[in-house]
């Protein structure tokens, strides 16, 4: 199978957690033996969509990794910029038939959790771009899905 190129979203905000993540994503990839061929920085994850809409277009991305951390403050402000930037995503997976993983974690996640999710959320981000870029391949070259990882 032909390798898969991705595209990663980086939130600044929270850098100290999303710095992380984005060094376990490459540290994935690179397992995967799938290039990054774009890292680009927004300042939040609310910011993410506009920058993943222009990765789609790409040809030398075939899906994109999302990686912020959106942590519980005094109001429900964490609630609406994850479930914004997560709608908004995935519509962009949609539109541009590629695909997008949400490797943002929240909301409702204290600073802690936050931390604590830094190694494994990027990971299984990176597992679900290259998997949903193999199996989307698969029924577009053969008309047929796939389960299980390849």
């Amino acid at each position: 199978m032909e390798q898969v190129r991705l595209g990663v979203v980086v939130s600044e905000f929270n850098k100290e957690i999303t710095f992380v993540m984005l060094d376990n994503a490459k540290k994935q990839a690179e397992k995967m033996k799938a290039p990054i061929s774009h890292i680009c920085y927004v300042p939040g994850s609310y910011d993410m969509p506009l920058i993943v809409q222009e990765l789609l277009k790409k040809e030398d991305v075939d899906a994109a990794v999302t990686l912020g951390a959106v942590i519980k403050g005094e109001t429900k402000h964490d609630e609406i910029v994850a479930q914004n930037a997560a709608r908004l995503i995935a519509d962009l997976s949609v539109e541009h038939g590629k695909p997008v993983a949400l490797g943002i974690t929240g909301p409702d996640i204290t600073y802690e959790q936050a931390i604590n999710r830094a190694e494994i959320v990027p990971i299984r981000a990176v597992i679900s771009a290259v998997n949903m870029t193999n199996r989307l391949r698969k029924i577009r070259e053969e008309n047929k899905c796939t389960g299980e990882q390849e």
